[in-house]
């Protein structure tokens, strides 16, 4: 009988390879999702893992006379190779499944399938794992440390490899390590031809790997993809995938029309300008401009919208946040000022052209007056000394998922008061702080609230009237009022414009032909009027019908102007200003429907239907407990990533550090648990449990406070915080679902896989939750929205603990 349960270390270290593997998979396509798909659709990966995982542990709970405790070693073998296979399959599959981003019967079609396809490995990933944690109950603590571990390291390891090659590569290469897993699960089981699969699909896995990141640092690999937000993309001329974005470079643009976001109507272009488009995530792009040396061939980036703070600071040092393809630098040169430093958050960009395309670009990183960093540029400013004459926003709205999971974008940390409150502190007296975005027709909903932003911000510094200190220019193109799009330039200043200025900007518009849309003495309308008066501002959002106040740090989702409510105005539906927000909005909400149909039809039940009345009755408390952990859980994961990922300052810290630290320090919690003797075990459990609401609260109150008092602080002390706040939250969390189990397998060894259902129900849930509560409310009430879920749990816990027949096992 001990032989049954007990498991050799090669089981350990097979479990700790699939849970690695799963984890690297799950976080790699919130990657390809971002790419293939829209951003918003990332998240998605983490609901179709659970979702697959969850139903893996349905299938053990509904097929015991199939999954016996006694073939338990077999199948972990044949399911963790059936994990790698599936991961290869279902891939090709959906790189092949066109993207349709509507809610016809096509666009419904296309997202149901894609979710059904993809969850298809997770299905085999998450019968595996249940098996390993249900079928030996008296090494579940051990066992569920390794899956922790194997986890937190694929979050380190998911970051090195996609580095070296490419997202396509790196899912052959987790295949790899899954068909690794196999090989050691087979070895524990002593089956000699599945031990001889698994190594022809390794050597098979792996071969390929190596050979395709060779030829992807060629730029000719055999796999790549070609459907990309329902378009097929023709091979780039350059590609480089790394744990946040892809960026690709293509062929020239037309050189009778240079790219300007908003040039005037009187812009001559002399020259023919060569320039080559890079896109992040095949959506969002910048241009890589030719340059010899010649500003005067440059000459049209003068008649550029963006550029108008230019004509009021003179010899001025310039930051350019998200300097992209370099055209901010190259405007700040050619209006001959003092020096510009480029902050870019994706070094991959800055490698691209002063590397790749050094030559192209004339090697801008060569010239005295210019400087880039590769980092977040809240971040890099917060920490930073130095005061600047101007700091530069042009558009920057790259719609590209992190690779933490797409909760954060990490423009949006850029457009919260908090963030603001950080540029213009190191601005100098004068100083300018210029932003541009889009300005729709008769409902510039971006420049609303943006304007609110300006002014908030302004008054958190305790300066009034803050009217004098904001300008808003726009040029605009179509046809009428109604019609017309074009792009807004905002002008911050913590001091009042001068009349000096004021006269200069009124000459430049009238040369560029461009409308003042706000001033310290005109405002286009009264909307404008009244929302930079920072006396009249907060009365004016509330009663705005859609979202323009100011973004914070708790709530820094700049771009979503849609209260949930809003949804289902049908007069928003055929308005342009809000219709793509609407729509991307719809889309994620039948997305969302898709999961809950899916995990309600294919998880609830079918064990609602084979399960006995009587067991589900005594199971309720039970259920409540894993259900409540479920949600809790995630809730606290992401708001404390949604937090530190800025306090961080770099979207890889999501995966590094964030969750690394979590995950790991779960294991070490769940490892703690197996030195819980059978002698009161419920007592103690009872204790570590009411420590774990202790430690939520402690540290729910305290985040806030740690991410205000050590933003300026190094990226190592920041770091170390980050890790201090993580690694007790992780640690106690940990404890949860081991305690509970080891207390359900002594009621009832058919109880167990239920309840790892009702956890990974609640689980595929939570990912949607966390994500609903942060937009449309905030990301405190998701976290404390977690903290009650864990309350309910312990009552839950203490509830079942009173079952006689529990007790009298333990």
């Amino acid at each position: 009988m001990n032989a049954e349960v007990t498991v050799k270390r090669e089981t350990y270290a097979g479990l700790f390879a699939i849970a690695l593997a799963t984890l690297m998979f799950e976080i790699l396509l919130t990657r390809i999702f971002s790419v293939t798909m829209w951003y918003h659709f990332a998240f998605m990966a983490t609901s179709v893992a659970m979702f697959g995982m969850t139903l893996g542990a349905v299938l053990v709970y509904l097929l015991p006379n199939y999954f016996t405790k006694e073939r338990a070693k077999f199948h972990l073998a044949s399911t963790s190779l059936l994990f790698a296979i599936s991961i290869v399959i279902s891939f090709l599959a959906h790189i092949n499944i066109p993207f349709v981003p509507s809610l016809s019967i096509e666009g419904i079609a296309s997202l149901t399938l894609t979710y059904i396809v993809i969850s298809i490995p997770f299905l085999f990933s998450g019968i595996c794992i249940c098996l390993a944690l249900t079928k030996f109950p008296h090494q579940v603590s051990k066992l569920y440390a390794y899956d922790l571990a194997g986890a937190s390291l694929g979050c380190i390891l998911l970051v090195y490899i996609i580095g070296i090659t490419d997202g396509p590569t790196a899912v052959i290469i987790v295949a790899f390590l899954a068909s690794i897993g196999a090989i050691l699960f087979a070895s524990d089981a002593a089956s000699k031809k599945l031990i001889q699969i698994a190594l022809i699909s390794t050597i098979l896995l792996g071969s390929f790997a190596v050979i395709n990141t060779i030829l992807v640092n060629q730029q000719s690999p055999l796999l790549r993809l070609m459907w990309v937000k329902g378009k097929f993309e023709s091979a780039p001329i350059y590609e480089k995938w790394n744990s946040f974005s892809r960026i690709t470079v293509s062929e020239d643009r037309d050189p009778e029309h240079p790219f300007g976001w908003g040039f005037s109507a009187v812009v001559p272009f002399k020259d023919k300008i060569e320039e080559r488009v890079l896109k992040i995530d095949a959506s969002a792009a910048t241009v890589i401009t030719k340059f010899d040396g010649d500003f005067s061939k440059l000459e049209y980036l003068k008649y550029d919208i963006t550029n108008l703070a230019h004509y009021l600071r003179k010899n001025a040092k310039v930051l350019a946040i998200g300097s992209g393809g370099g055209r901010d630098i190259l405007s700040a040169l050619l209006f001959g000022q003092k020096s510009v430093l480029g902050v870019e958050i994706n070094h991959d960009i800055i490698n691209a052209i002063t590397k790749k395309f050094g030559d192209f670009t004339g090697h801008l990183d060569k010239n005295p007056k210019v400087t880039f960093v590769a980092d977040e540029a809240r971040s890099y400013i917060a920490r930073s000394q130095d005061k600047f004459d101007l700091i530069q926003v042009s558009l920057i709205d790259t719609w590209a998922a992190t690779a933490s999971g797409a909760f954060v974008l990490s423009e949006n940390s850029l457009y919260t008061i908090e963030g603001w409150k950080v540029f213009l502190e190191h601005l100098t007296d004068k100083g300018i702080l210029t932003l541009s975005r889009w300005y729709v027709g008769n409902n510039p909903g971006e420049m609303y609230r943006l304007t609110a932003l300006a002014t908030a911000s302004l008054k958190k510094l305790g300066i009034e009237n803050t009217r004098d200190r904001i300008i808003i220019v726009r040029r605009m193109f179509g046809g009428n009022e109604n019609e017309a799009t074009g792009v807004g330039t905002m002008l911050v200043s913590k001091q009042p414009f001068s009349k000096q200025d004021l006269d200069t900007l009124q000459k430049v518009a009238k040369q560029m032909q461009f409308e003042i849309a706000l001033s310290p003495q005109f405002a286009i309308d009264n909307n404008f009027k009244t929302i930079a008066d920072d006396k009249k501002l907060d009365e004016f959002v509330a009663k705005f019908p859609l979202n323009i106040a100011p973004p914070t740090d708790d709530s820094p989702f700049f771009f979503n102007m849609l209260r949930l409510r809003d949804a289902f105005n049908p007069k928003l539906w055929y308005q342009e200003a809000w219709s793509s927000n609407l729509k991307a909005v719809v889309i994620l909400g039948a997305l969302l429907i898709i999961v809950v149909v899916l995990t309600f039809l294919c998880i609830i039940v079918p064990l609602l239907l084979t399960t006995k009345k009587a067991i589900l009755k005594d199971a309720l408390p039970l259920s409540l407990f894993f259900a409540g952990i479920g949600l809790g859980f995630m809730l606290v994961e992401i708001s404390q990533m949604q937090r530190l990922i800025v306090f961080l300052g770099h979207p890889t810290y999501g995966l590094s550090v964030v969750l690394f630290s979590l995950l790991l320090s779960s294991g070490l919690g769940s490892y703690s648990t197996q030195k819980v003797s059978t002698q009161g075990m419920v007592s103690a459990a009872t204790l570590r449990l009411f420590l774990l609401l202790f430690i939520l609260y402690v540290f729910g109150r305290f985040t806030p406070h740690a991410i205000a008092l050590f933003e300026n602080a190094t990226t190592t002390v920041r770091i170390l915080v980050a890790t201090g706040i993580l690694l007790p939250l992780g640690f106690f969390m940990g404890m949860a679902f081991p305690l509970g189990m080891q207390i359900a397998s002594k009621k009832s060894t058919e109880l167990t896989p239920w309840l790892w259902g009702i956890n990974g129900a609640t689980s595929v849930c939570a990912s949607v939750l966390a994500v609903a509560i942060a937009i449309n409310s905030s990301i405190s009430a998701s976290f404390w929205t977690g903290f009650t879920c864990y309350v309910v749990a312990v009552i839950a816990f203490v509830w079942a603990s009173r079952d006689k027949g529990v007790i009298g096992k333990i």
